[in-house]
């Protein structure tokens, strides 16, 4: 022990002064080292053979305190080493050419291992001084742990028979649990444990065994490629990539992670990217399954350009599944219910099993713009016919919110069509027929469409539609003025007929073949009131009656009872002449109306070979032909007071189908011919690619090249531009 003394010196009026004297250590008994060393030998060795030791332990502790304190705590080490690794030596001898199976041999080793570590932790508890102090101080010396892993190292794991046997076992244990078997997952990790400890893991083990690792996928994934269907396979793969997890979180190092995961990825996804795909997205696609097309999209996102070519392979699947239903004609009825069904499956998968991702979001679009514009104008015709049987009165097929919804599925169908100029049309000329027959569904759902379609294209697309609308509220108006005109008028021959009037403004709606037809007396007589009341408020207007788009109700009295008749005008003209004669041939009707041969007989097929028979057909046939007689049904009967029969207006004709076509195609024309002398008028002079370059900026609809060349030709022809007289492909305005 060391004893210090303080010992005050002092001289008269001078500062007092501290001396601290030092005493030296007392003497260490001769021979003291040999005596203590062997008595923390045999403690060591009753370690080592797992015997009781016989000293106490705090004896043991001082004794290495007081070894190290008198400065010999170098010879105290080495000794402490020699006996150490004279032990580990020892041990070597159970794992040489031994004949133990594989598993008793890791069994054998584990323990050994476990013996070494509870030894080296239980010597270094006695030894711990001399591990604070001289070890810590001596940068070239391990500590006792260290050095009980450099000898275990360097004796018993360093042997190639050994470590090969060990390694090798270790690699069957993992092969026997990747064939399905139940294996000693707590030895597997202690050994493991064991070669990170000892800092050989990589070295000795984490090589061979992703070598292995491949070879098994890689053998695995070619034959499990061939056997199963796609969607076998992909659980397959995704079981294995969780038991590699699971492997990581038991017993391997976590080091391992990387490398083993990319290794089990690329021999079970890459390397078979291509034949997943052509082999069963499109199976899986069809048959909407989203739980393996959610399981296909994790697996792939996993690897390097495989979402890349699921989104061009799911992009092709999209345009070659569509062009099918839109280039077929024979698909016309269902074309347009077949996209919005295509289309909702499609944005399910996108934003169920795709996670939403943005890539697969804007390729959808785009294979969708792709292959509805294959086949031109026929889409967004049957589009617009899709949305009036929608907004027709009688579809009672959904509610207000189900027919808002809808609407807003067929505008983006709307948004992906080149010529939209051609679903204007037909637009118009369905909303024509809604407005002016009264079937239109729902003022409400109709506003909604045309709101839509603003947002969408701007108020220059939508303006004529408003105008209708415009047209039919000023017209509601007009008649409660011409209801009390008529009551002041008095007259009484117009008593037994109520008219309504509607007035279209020309430039809004269709235009319509004009038809003379031969009119009832009071009927005239209403017409000419009506003019009179109009052109006296609107001077210097003209009006044109259209009787192909009037409608009536007549009241009919047949034996059975009294009915009242929801017709078209043409069809009470003609009922209304079977008020003086019961029989009428067709050449008879025709004389007495005047109605135009094609639409007389389609007017006569409705009255008496459609469900509600007023009119009697000789001889009897579905279609009218030369010769035929009429004759007022005596025997009528229905259940209904009022009977709505079939009205023509509502039945488009092909060559009603034909003149809107025209109607577009004529449109499109002046649109090429007013956007070529526009650009030319603020250019004054363009090459033929620069001007053709700038159309196509300008036009909404899809031209090809040469029909823009041919109206050049024609504007040059009808002197608004003239070719360059050196340069046959350049261009002048003609002012």
């Amino acid at each position: 022990m060391d004893h210090h003394q303080l010992e005050p010196k002092s001289k008269p009026g001078s500062a007092r002064k501290l001396v601290i004297k030092n005493f030296s250590k007392p003497l260490l008994p001769v021979n003291y080292l040999e005596d203590t060393w062997s008595k923390l030998k045999f403690a060591v060795i009753a370690i080592q053979t797992s015997k009781a030791i016989a000293m106490p332990l705090e004896e043991l502790y001082k004794a290495v305190e007081n070894i190290c304190s008198h400065k010999m705590a170098s010879q105290l080490y080495s000794n402490l080493e020699q006996l150490c690794e004279a032990h580990v030596k020892q041990n070597i001898s159970q794992f040489i050419d031994c004949s133990m199976d594989s598993l008793t041999f890791l069994k054998t080793m584990d323990t050994c291992w476990q013996d070494h570590c509870r030894q080296m932790i239980m010597i270094r508890s006695i030894f711990l001084f001399l591990d604070r102090t001289y070890i810590l101080q001596n940068a070239a010396i391990t500590s006792i742990w260290d050095m009980g892993l450099e000898m275990f190292r360097v004796n018993i794991i360093s042997n190639w028979q050994v470590q090969s046997r060990t390694v090798d076992g270790l690699l069957q244990l993992i092969h026997q649990e990747r064939q399905g078997e139940t294996v000693d997952r707590s030895l597997l990790k202690s050994l493991l444990r064991m070669l990170c400890d000892l800092q050989i893991y990589q070295e000795v083990f984490e090589g061979k065994f992703l070598k292995a690792t491949e070879e098994l996928y890689a053998e695995e994934g070619q034959r499990l490629m061939q056997e199963l269907e796609v969607a076998a396979y992909l659980a397959h793969v995704d079981k294995r990539v969780n038991e590699e997890t699971e492997r990581l979180l038991h017993y391997l190092d976590h080091s391992t992670r990387k490398p083993l995961i990319t290794c089990v990825e690329k021999q079970l996804i890459s390397e078979h990217l291509s034949s997943i795909l052509q082999k069963g997205l499109d199976q899986l696609l069809d048959e909407n399954r989203l739980d393996d097309l959610t399981l296909m999209y994790n697996l792939l996102s996993r690897v390097k350009e495989g979402l890349v070519e699921l989104c061009t392979h799911f992009n092709q699947y999209i345009k070659k599944r569509g062009k099918v239903i839109v280039t077929n004609p024979e698909k016309d009825k269902t074309m347009v219910q077949e996209l919005l069904d295509f289309k909702d499956q499609m944005d399910l998968i996108v934003n169920q099993c795709f996670n939403k991702n943005e890539k697969f979001v804007n390729s959808l679009k785009e294979a969708f713009e792709h292959f509805i514009n294959q086949r031109p104008n026929k889409p967004a015709e049957l589009i617009a016919k899709f949305v009036d049987s929608k907004l027709r009165a009688g579809n009672k097929e959904s509610t207000e919110e189900e027919l808002e919804r809808l609407l807003d599925k067929i505008m983006v169908l709307f948004r992906f069509i080149h010529g939209k100029d051609v679903f204007e049309a037909f637009y118009k000329k369905d909303l024509a027929k809604r407005l002016l027959v009264g079937k239109s569904a729902s003022v409400d759902a109709e506003k909604s469409m045309l709101s839509k379609l603003k947002q969408e294209c701007g108020a220059g697309f939508t303006s004529k539609l408003e105008g209708m609308f415009k047209d039919m509220e000023l017209s509601r108006e007009l008649n409660l003025a011409f209801k009390q005109y008529r009551s002041n008028a008095k007259s009484k021959a117009v008593s037994s007929i109520d008219m309504t009037v509607n007035i279209l403004t020309m430039g809004y709606w269709p235009t319509y073949p004009v038809m003379e037809v031969h009119m009832p007396s009071e009927m005239v007589q209403y017409q000419e009131m009506f003019k009179k009341f109009y052109l006296g408020k609107h001077s210097g207007r003209k009006l044109q009656w259209q009787p192909n788009l009037g409608h009536c109700v007549l009241k009919a009295q047949f034996p059975s009872a009294l009915k009242e008749l929801s017709v078209s005008l043409f069809q009470a003209l003609v009922l209304i002449l079977f008020n003086d004669r019961d029989r009428l041939s067709l050449e008879e009707i025709k004389q007495l109306t005047t109605i135009e041969d094609g639409e007389l007989r389609r007017t006569l097929q409705s009255l008496a070979c459609g469900k509600a028979r007023v009119l009697r057909k000789q001889p009897s046939g579905r279609d009218v032909e030369d010769g035929d007689r009429f004759i007022y049904n005596a025997e009528f009967k229905h259940n209904l007071i009022r009977i709505r029969i079939n009205q023509i207006q509502l039945k488009e004709t092909q060559e009603e189908q034909t003149n809107t076509q025209e109607r577009v195609f004529q449109d499109r024309q002046y649109q090429i011919d007013a956007a070529v002398v526009r650009i030319m008028k603020t250019r004054k002079s363009l090459t033929h690619t620069n001007l053709i370059s700038e159309l196509y900026d300008q036009l909404r609809f899809p031209v090809k090249p040469l029909d823009l060349k041919k109206r050049i030709e024609s504007l040059i022809e009808r002197d608004y531009l003239e070719r360059d007289k050196e340069n046959p492909n350049l261009y002048h305005y003609l002012a």
